[in-house]
């Protein structure tokens, strides 16, 4: 089929890419914003504008608000068809309680689970999520959307396509190709050391984009391969659901045989038992993480079997002082306090796992890592959106030759999923600001402005991409490019106007989660301008070559004869 070894991975590299580039720039251009989603949490989110605050107390914050709590309509919706019977309007059947909260995040973050009755699967839970103010043990008004964790975190793996786990899939077939690519990119330039160094932008758009193309796979090479591999690890319980498939069974059966050795029990007693103070099972836990050195933050507390004999604790460290996401849990008996279990040391699997979770997941405190992963993050999507207008731009003028719309359609595409892409978030962030803080499903709101805005620039990118079919530039590319700049700016200044937190104010006062974010918008609207302004140059000078052109100077000639 190929005459030798490079051509396959040149056609393999060619439309693997092009094909699977359009949800690679999504999960690029997301995970790195999910870098930062808790800042961006807090300014999509006013009342959560206050500095973190440790792990509340169980006893008089967590456990009155954990009682109140109630899984929300939207929940018990996607119950029905499950249940044999109506469902209740209350759920009492308490299965257990938890709560997290970070080094970064202000509000913690709590649940509560419910056993469903009359389910058709006995194991049927339903949850109750919420914010809560740590502070105060107020939750959060409902119906906010915490933009970065809940929207653009889950964007960045699942694309929010939840039906059959279609999302997961999708992005875990991406990541699988885009090894593929890298590999076969390798294969493909010899000369990959001399391309390190080389961009020539003066060039045709052509040149220019393959030479950015090349300097950003090279420069970012370890930071791809690394982070599509570490991301199939991840969710390798997905992609491979052997324990809860072909060996249900056996998994079962395991759990049963881990609780007895472990001495956490896997099922209720049917007894029930009042619950001990679980601020001093913290406080204990917290003093055997210092007695191994260790910092003592907590991260996650959890509850299992709520109100019964059978209840246990586990407190589980933060573990932001090492890359490696490993919790060090510390187990008690929810009744009396007593300690039935302390994490033994990892085998050598167990800890290579963690740290290339931890890696991935980035926990840690490191703030020029993080900035690392950004940058690492957009060169992943610098070098999708120059590969395809070096596709477009190699094909297009045979393909006007030839009355061809592949690169129309491609080009389209590629407007769409990049300079789209941004317009719509824009658009979500500016929605969050303007939309008032009490409107019900406020968050439902800012997923459909996102959405809808996202679909509009596919339209706008088609109807404007005649001129690919010409052999020309698709001037949808600058003006969404325009679009995206003033975006940004709207987003500062609507931040500004509703909450009274300008930069003036947060950077005197060192708040830098939304000081950061208004900087971030200011930067993205500057990038947006420089680009609309090139690409408003090269449609002169193209316009300038057509009208010199010797062609050109003889019908101006003969009009004029």
């Amino acid at each position: 089929m190929f005459q030798n070894f490079r051509l396959s991975m040149a056609w393999l590299h060619t439309w693997f890419g092009l094909v699977l580039g359009f949800v690679l720039m999504v999960v690029f251009f997301f995970g790195a914003l999910s870098v930062f989603d808790r800042e961006i949490d807090r300014w999509a989110i006013p009342s959560s504008r206050f500095e973190p605050q440790p792990m509340p107390s169980f006893d008089q914050i967590l456990k009155p608000a954990f009682e109140k709590m109630q899984p929300a309509k939207e929940a018990v919706a996607l119950l029905e068809g499950r249940v044999n019977g109506p469902l209740p309007e209350r759920f009492d059947d308490v299965s257990s309680w938890g709560a997290y909260t970070t080094h970064r995040d202000p509000v913690v973050s709590v649940f509560a689970g419910f056993k469903v009755p009359n389910a058709k699967d006995p194991d049927e839970t339903v949850f109750a999520v919420h914010a809560l103010d740590p502070r105060s043990g107020a939750v959060l008004p409902q119906g906010q959307l915490r933009i970065g964790s809940e929207f653009f975190y889950p964007l960045h793996y699942s694309l929010h396509f939840s039906w059959k786990d279609l999302g997961y899939w999708i992005v875990g077939f991406s990541a699988l190709m885009m090894l593929a690519a890298l590999v076969s990119g390798v294969v493909m330039h010899r000369k990959i050391f001399r391309e390190f160094f080389t961009f020539r932008r003066n060039k045709t758009v052509q040149r220019s984009a393959l030479d950015l193309h090349n300097l950003t796979g090279v420069v970012a090479l370890p930071f791809h391969f690394f982070f599509a591999f570490t991301g199939l690890v991840i969710f390798a319980g997905i992609y491979f659901p052997v324990a809860h498939t072909q060996l249900h069974d056996l998994h079962d059966l395991s759990e049963r045989l881990e609780a007895k050795e472990t001495g956490l029990p896997h099922e209720r007693a049917g007894v029930a038992a009042p619950l001990a103070s679980v601020d001093a099972m913290v406080a204990e836990a917290q003093r055997r993480w210092a007695a191994k050195g260790m910092a003592g933050d907590v991260g996650f507390v959890n509850l299992q079997h709520v109100g019964d004999a059978n209840a246990y604790v586990s407190v589980y460290r933060a573990g932001t002082d090492r890359v490696a996401l490993t919790g060090e849990g510390v187990h008690f008996k929810a009744s009396t306090g007593e300690l039935l279990r302390e994490d033994p040391p990892r085998t050598a699997v167990d800890s290579v796992n963690e740290f290339l979770t931890g890696l991935h997941l980035q926990h840690f405190r490191h703030w020029l890592l993080r900035w690392l992963y950004v940058l690492g993050g957009l060169l992943g999507c610098v070098c999708i959106a120059t590969g395809f207008l070096f596709f477009v731009e190699k094909r297009k003028q045979q393909h006007a030759k030839a009355g061809g719309q592949g690169s129309r359609v491609v080009d389209a595409l590629a407007v769409t999923t990049v300079t789209g892409m941004l317009v719509a978030t824009m658009a979500m962030l500016i929605a969050n600001r303007l939309l008032p803080e009490s409107l019900a499903d406020k968050g439902e709101w800012e997923r459909n402005v996102f959405w809808g805005t996202w679909a509009l620039t596919m339209v706008h990118a088609f109807v404007r991409g005649g001129a690919v079919a010409r052999a020309k530039m698709n001037p949808a590319w600058r003006e969404q490019c325009w679009v995206i700049a003033v975006g940004a700016a709207s987003a500062v200044v609507a931040n500004a106007l509703t909450t009274g937190d300008h930069l003036g104010k947060t950077l005197s006062a060192g708040y830098w989660p939304v000081a950061g974010m208004d900087l971030s918008l200011i930067a993205t609207a500057a990038v947006a301008l420089f680009a609309a302004g090139k690409l408003a140059q090269r449609v002169r000078r193209s316009a300038s070559a057509e009208s010199a052109s010797p062609s050109a100077l003889k019908t101006a000639g003969a009009r004029h004869g």
